[in-house]
């Protein structure tokens, strides 16, 4: 007898595919069969369970959700169809041609029935959203939730969910809130009325002046110029500080750290580098990263009072922001200098500072849950700022010759360069400036340390006249610093030892700078060439400053001729050197 096996089976279990519609107006019957149809062949499905719900934020048409994909036919999604099929429009330069095309666009516009890919929030809480069901998305792209906050990924994990960081307040985003692709980096609008503004992270003004008619949108996230694309640093970026002009000069492309422990003058040098670039055709960008809001208003200030601001673009994210702005801080900022370096510009941009910048991350890193390394830092930490500052770069004639100098500030504690944060940051950059707080609370301002200090640039960015001048007085004072070491031993001291303290006393006193006051390169060489010639051993200490800006005034009163040939030929020559020394005599024999 022949068994029959298909009367043992059992009836296969049917695929009903769930779709949500979210509309004003129910769907009509037949609309509700023209959609089975497609999504009968769209997903294999057996069946459609339709789920109508009321939504006026739709204003028309559908929107529907299957599973974690979004299907747009509402009226604003047509809207933007649309409107992407406009983008030839800007190409066209014809203006009697513009009126055809878009007609021809309208008639041949078609709805296109595609669909984008739709989250899920699974946890939300400190800043960060688990969620599930964007299977394609990308590091570092933005998502955009359904109450409109954005959020940019910064973990893709193996079993599916991905970790977000939130660009705004969380308490509106919920478990089972809706978080759709943007298939889009972070970015920043950005126009040249940008320059003299206050801006956030994300490219809002927060000054109250208006908007900035940014048209342009740029990524805060770019890869580095290759070597091809740069060329050496060979032009002085002037700081006005005498002391960092003449022994460790900066030049336009190059990352020169300035160091210090907390409270030790950082923040002033790198306005009075900001400061000293009127007139010198130099864009600057100060990005504040974790400070306090009347830190940053106090800077602005005294930016203003100088009439700073007209050349600078201040990007704040102050204290009170989240860690994932503060996050993302440097990076705006840095898309603001590069879209002005790849203009062929001149740019110096400040961060103050990446140990905030660095905790800032930190702070993400653990709610993300990833493991903690050193100090409980993350193990790309190094990563972060090497990506960061290696876009600071002078361009080559090709890529129209722009620059972006970096100035990044690390705060020390209790002068400890050998911890973590620091050293990463030094070994990226080409060169530090160590704030020391003994010097500092010693009264010498800027409070730099001779011997920690370095520019791995050197004299490739330096005027020929200020090299020149310069001579040896980074030795005298690192011999003057050893010799007042062993002379508070007490003791009866030689004559030519007497006579260097004496000297490296005098060339300390000079060096001293009032905060908001640089000088300019004509003030430096005179300075540099009067010292070297020793003409202050015999002055006074308490009298140095006094004589040194008497002395600088009588060149530009009597002798303007000099200043003149400093500031525009800036070349050096025994003759100029000895017409320097022969006036300053002349009046230091007259004023004693």
């Amino acid at each position: 007898m022949l068994r029959n096996d298909f009367d043992n089976l059992e009836p296969q279990e049917r695929n009903v595919l769930t779709v949500e519609i979210q509309c004003i107006t129910p769907p009509s019957d037949e609309q509700l069969t023209k959609m089975r149809e497609f999504f009968l062949s769209e997903y294999n499905a057996d069946e459609i369970d339709f789920v109508i719900k009321k939504d006026p934020s739709v204003v028309g048409g559908f929107r529907i959700f299957v599973g974690d994909e979004n299907y747009d036919w509402s009226t604003l999604g047509r809207i933007r169809q649309l409107r992407k099929s406009f983008q030839s429009l800007k190409k066209e330069h014809d203006p009697t041609r513009i009126i055809s095309l878009l007609r021809e666009d309208i008639q041949s516009f078609e709805l296109h029935a595609g669909h984008q890919q739709v989250g899920f929030v699974s946890t939300v809480g400190d800043g960060i959203a688990i969620i599930d069901g964007l299977r394609e998305v990308e590091y570092g792209e933005i998502v955009l939730f359904d109450c409109g906050v954005k959020g940019m990924v910064q973990d893709i994990r193996a079993d599916g969910t991905n970790g977000v960081v939130l660009f705004g307040d969380d308490s509106e985003v919920y478990e089972g809130s809706r978080v759709v692709r943007t298939q889009r980096t972070a970015g920043i609008p950005i126009s040249t009325k940008i320059l003299g503004r206050i801006i956030d992270p994300l490219g809002m003004p927060v000054d109250g002046g208006g908007d900035i008619g940014a048209k342009q949108y740029y990524p805060i996230e770019r890869p580095a110029p290759g070597i091809v694309e740069r060329k050496s640093v060979s032009r002085p970026l002037e700081t006005g500080i005498i002391a960092i002009d003449s022994m460790f000069p900066i030049g336009r492309g190059q990352r020169e750290l300035i160091i210090g422990d907390r409270q030790t003058g950082k923040t002033t040098i790198a306005t009075d580098t900001i400061i000293n670039q009127k007139d010198k055709n130099v864009i600057c960008v100060y990005v504040a990263i974790g400070q306090k809001a009347t830190s940053i208003a106090k800077v602005v200030s005294t930016l203003k009072k100088h009439g700073a601001m007209d050349y600078t673009v201040v990007v704040a994210s102050p204290a009170s922001d989240s860690a994932s702005l503060q996050y993302i801080a440097p990076y705006a900022g840095c898309a603001v200098a590069e879209y002005f370096m790849y203009h062929g510009r001149d740019v110096l941009i400040v961060y103050d500072d990446l140990s905030k910048h660095a905790i800032a991350y930190r702070t993400l890193s653990l709610l993300l849950e990833r493991s903690p390394g050193r100090e409980a830092y993350p193990g790309d930490v190094f990563y972060l700022h090497s990506r960061l500052l290696e876009r600071s770069a002078q361009l080559s004639d090709k890529l129209r010759g722009g620059s972006m100098t970096a100035l990044p500030i690390v705060e020390t504690q209790d002068g400890d360069v050998s911890a973590y944060i620091p050293t990463n940051i030094i070994s990226i950059t080409d060169g530090q400036i160590f704030l020391e707080s003994s010097l500092f609370f010693a009264g010498q301002r800027p409070a730099i340390n001779i011997g920690l200090s370095v520019s791995r640039v050197g004299g490739a960015a330096q005027t020929n006249v200020m090299k020149k001048s310069v001579g040896t007085i980074r030795l005298d004072l690192a011999q003057y610093r050893e010799r007042q070491a062993f002379s508070q031993f007490g003791g009866d001291l030689d004559e030519s030892t007497a006579l260097q303290l004496k000297y490296g006393a005098g060339l300390m006193q000079l060096l001293k700078q009032s905060n908001n006051a640089p000088m300019s390169l004509h003030q430096q060489v005179i300075t540099l060439v009067c010292a070297q010639a020793k003409l202050f051993v015999n002055v006074p200490l308490k009298d140095v400053k006094s004589v040194q800006r008497d002395l600088i005034s009588y060149f530009e009163k009597y002798n303007s001729a000099i200043c003149h040939k400093i500031a525009h030929s800036k070349e050096y020559s025994e003759q100029l050197k000895n017409e320097i020394v022969e006036s300053a005599k002349k009046y230091l024999s007259n004023r004693i």
